[in-house]
């Protein structure tokens, strides 16, 4: 049998609850196996019934929202949509810089979607993973974030089961460990608290793996919806994917990179990936306890949670814009004398996306070949727009300090930021 819980009428957050079907829950038996791991003590504790989670249907669910959760998402919506025109009017809609800036915002706002995951990496050692350097592990997890974020962009107008496991055969692919789970259903039931030798005393239970594939299809069908709000419905249908948790590991970063499918795909943005999970990561408690209580039959702190990290991310990302554009014009005066048709131009705006490069990523990104390659980086050291930071022959190594210190600021800001 299935257990429903009931709500009142006020949220968690003082707003009026937005009624959704509650998760239910079914009582399922747990027998751990004893490896030698655990305490004899640890394994009679979970040993015995457990309760997992029953994602409810919301395909065709009812969603009424308040009028004050109505303005409020209008605001939100405004404030993603003034944004995302500001990024492109202010590099230019034909600026060979918008889609490296664009790039950049998608990485940061994977680093961001990633630190919510206690995933910290500097901009350095991510941009050096980009290029196939580096050995930090954090840093090639974001990277497999960014993937994932990319492939949600380029299939938000096909949103399905089968994109969903695509977005996450490339997060999972890059992780250490994990690389078997990559873009497939798993196996074995998760669960998210105390108890590593079983579910029965853990605070959430995923659904058992036979329901994922249903509920998943109810998610996309859900998704495919035209009657409501876009910026609520992308935050219903990550809570709603957090519920039903279908992969071993990477589930909140993949419900992330789907919410940015529904922002790309229902037309809400088109320019630039809004650093969404940079707000998000300003509160992470009242972020997770609005899961919780879309859970028990309330999306109203979910749906006002995106709206308030919506106008943030409005806010930081373009803060971030104005100061990578600074560093770009600052980069273009030092330039100044070198004929325009010099392969050096070619690589500036390719900066903003990658500020750590080796010569390799030059000659692949901008067709370039070894001599003209050279040349150019030279260029660009001679001028003190880059530094050579390796001393060495071979595998030498360049960068932007002032891109990479203007990333590393953002990040700080995000994490400095709380709630007022």
């Amino acid at each position: 049998m299935v257990a429903k819980r009931d709500v009142g009428t006020v949220s968690i957050d003082g707003g009026a609850v937005l009624a959704v079907p509650p998760t239910g829950r079914e009582t399922r038996e747990w027998r751990p196996v004893d490896t030698g791991e655990h305490s004899r003590a640890e394994l009679r504790r979970q040993t015995g019934p457990y309760a997992a989670a029953v994602p409810a249907a919301i395909a065709h669910a009812a969603v009424d929202m308040s009028g004050a959760d109505v303005a409020d998402i209008e605001d939100a919506t405004r404030a993603l949509v003034a944004f995302d025109n500001y990024a492109g009017s202010e590099l230019g809609a034909d600026s060979p810089v918008l889609a490296p800036m664009a790039a950049i915002l998608l990485r940061s706002e994977s680093a961001s979607s990633s630190q919510i995951e206690q995933l910290t990496s500097s901009a350095r050692q991510i941009a050096l993973a980009e290029i196939g350097e580096g050995e930090r592990r954090n840093a090639a997890t974001i990277v497999g974030n960014v993937r994932a974020m990319e492939a949600a962009l380029l299939l938000s107008g096909r949103l399905d089961a089968s994109s969903i496991l695509s977005m996450h055969r490339e997060l999972l692919s890059r992780q250490s460990g994990m690389e078997d789970e990559a873009g497939r259903w798993r196996r074995d039931i998760v669960w998210i608290g105390a108890g590593n030798a079983g579910p029965v005393t853990a605070d959430f239970v995923g659904p058992v793996p036979e329901r994922i594939p249903d509920a998943i299809d109810d998610a996309v069908r859900f998704a495919a919806r035209d009657d409501l709000p876009v910026l609520a419905q992308a935050a219903i249908l990550h809570a709603q994917f957090e519920t039903i948790h279908p992969f071993a590991d990477g589930n909140g970063r993949t419900g992330r990179a789907l919410a940015h499918a529904i922002l790309r795909g229902k037309g809400l943005v088109t320019s630039t990936t809004v650093p969404i999970s940079a707000g998000l990561l300003a509160d992470v408690d009242t972020y997770f306890a609005a899961i919780d209580a879309y859970q028990s039959g309330d999306a109203g702190p979910i749906v006002r949670r995106f709206a308030q990290a919506s106008r943030a991310a409005a806010v930081v990302g373009r803060d971030l814009v104005d100061a990578l554009a600074v560093e770009l014009r600052e980069a273009g005066d030092l330039m100044a004398g070198v004929r325009s048709d010099a392969g050096a131009w070619r690589v500036l705006p390719l900066l903003i996306e990658q500020p750590v490069l080796n010569s390799r990523a030059v000659r692949e990104r901008l067709g370039m070949g070894d001599v003209a390659a050279k040349r150019a980086l030279d260029t660009l050291v001679e001028r003190g727009v880059l530094s050579e930071r390796t001393g060495a022959a071979r595998n030498r190594i360049w960068q932007h300090r002032g891109i990479l210190d203007a990333l590393d600021a953002y990040a700080d800001r995000v994490r400095r930021v709380r709630r007022g």
